[in-house]
Formats: structure tokens, C-alpha cells, sequence
């Protein structure tokens, strides 16, 4: 049996070919990095944890009628997916100022925006991920100004679903990271994950700043207790089944 075909490998995960070419094969690693990749190491099981909260969350929004690239997950570290060409956009959509927003603009941690505010950033490590105008989106033909409107209104709808869905498990999507891709029929699908290292995730039942993270920040920032913050997100996940039709038990 030949060994799979390795066909890129990032900082948190790997992708094979499979015998389909209409078909990837991605395995989730447990390799951590931040700042763009300047601080590294290892979260125990992240990997497994990350696979199974993103196939959640990926079939709740397939439920939800967002299309994605999922088709499942054969074993804990590994997801199948669709085979698309990704568009070199990060798509971040901020509920509550934290991080780089807080950075950039002197608004206080924790302040709650008066509407979602969807950024997109150059998925470009060498230029540091810069942040993008709409304009210079065009400008560097990273998309069509049709597309650029579609992953703004996809990343919003998705917004609104995993808001209301982390709600229900008590936590509060402070901020998200999304990545879309194009199919054969260049169709616009999510992609890559969506897990507490692509999410700011804050427990709701936790006012202490430390405390209530449930996500990378963590890792950022030295705050310990790296694994159970995940693990705990994924119990939370995993305790919401998802019903068919898009109905959930709340």
C-alpha cells in the first residue's frame, strides 16, 4: 500500500491526496504556533480536539444551508474534504474588541461592537497577514469585487449561527477567523477549521480576564491550563446535537 501523498503542510495541519482527486484527506496536529509562527509548541491532543469541535461545527452550518468543504471525519485526527483552490483571504469577523483591533485602535478589551465588523486580511506570513482595504483587495486581484461582497454576507450568516450556538454552550465568540475556498464550479465553500485556535472563545460563567479564556490565547499568552480550556470547549460543542433540518437541542 503506497504511503498518502503529502501535498501542503501549515502550521496546524496536513494535506493528502486521496484516490480521488475531488477528495483531500487533512490531518489536525497538535503543533502550536503564534505570532505568526515566532512562538511554537505543542498542545497535548489539539489535534483531535480541533478535528472533532471543526466536523461539529461544519456540519451544524451545512445544516444551517452554509455549504463547506466537510464530508467526515474517518478517524480523531483526520477530516475528509472536498478538494478547492483557497482563496489567499483571511476572513475576520470581531463580535467584541480583543487582539489586533484593540491594538490598532486604542478600544478598550472587551467592548462589545455595535455591529459585527468582518476584516479582511492577505494570507501572507512573509508580509506579516497584512490587513487588506476593499480596495486593495481588487488591487491584488485576490478576488472579484462579487466575491469579496459573498464571503463578507457568508461570514456574517456564519456569525450569526455560531454566535447563537456558542451562546447555547455559554460562551461568548468574541472574534473568528474564516478561510474559504473554490470548488471545480468555482462555487464559493468554508474551508479549513473552526476551533479555539481560529476562534477567541470567553466562558460566560468566568469574569476573571485569565479565566474565561477557552482558546489559543492561552497559548499566547502564558495563562496555562492550555489542554483543559479546549477540552472544555469541546464538551460544551459536543453536548449540542445537531438535529436535521437545522434544528438544534438547546
Amino acid at each position: 500500500m503506497n504511503a498518502p501523498v503529502k501535498l501542503y503542510e501549515g502550521k496546524a495541519k496536513i494535506l493528502y491526496a486521496t484516490d480521488d482527486p475531488g477528495v483531500l484527506l487533512t490531518y489536525f496536529k497538535d503543533d502550536a504556533t503564534a505570532f505568526n509562527a515566532q512562538k511554537r509548541g505543542s498542545i497535548t491532543g489539539k489535534g483531535a480536539i480541533n478535528c472533532a469541535i471543526s466536523s461539529h461545527l461544519f456540519q451544524l452550518l451545512e445544516a444551517e444551508g452554509i455549504t463547506t468543504h466537510w464530508i467526515d471525519s474517518p478517524a480523531p485526527t483526520e477530516m475528509r474534504v472536498k478538494a478547492v483552490k483557497i482563496l489567499p483571504i483571511e476572513v475576520v469577523v470581531r463580535n467584541i474588541a480583543a487582539g489586533s483591533l484593540c491594538q490598532q485602535t486604542g478600544i478598550a478589551l472587551g467592548t462589545v461592537l455595535a455591529e459585527p465588523l468582518v476584516d479582511f486580511y492577505y494570507k501572507n506570513d512573509e508580509l506579516g497577514d497584512p490587513l487588506l482595504t476593499p480596495q486593495r483587495l481588487l488591487l491584488m486581484e485576490l478576488a472579484t469585487a462579487e466575491q469579496a461582497d459573498t464571503l463578507r454576507l457568508k461570514a456574517l450568516q456564519i456569525n450569526e449561527i455560531l454566535s447563537e450556538f456558542f451562546q447555547s454552550c455559554g460562551i461568548t465568540l468574541v472574534d473568528f477567523k474564516l478561510e474559504f475556498g473554490l470548488d471545480a464550479a468555482q462555487q464559493i465553500l468554508l474551508a479549513d477549521e473552526i476551533s479555539p485556535d481560529t476562534c477567541r472563545l470567553w466562558n460566560q460563567s468566568e469574569t476573571d480576564p485569565a479565566r474565561r479564556v477557552m482558546d489559543k490565547d492561552r497559548f499566547r499568552q502564558d495563562l496555562g491550563d492550555i489542554e483543559a480550556g479546549y477540552q472544555q470547549v469541546l464538551d460544551r460543542v459536543l453536548a449540542q446535537p445537531i438535529q436535521p433540518g437545522g434544528e438544534r437541542m438547546l
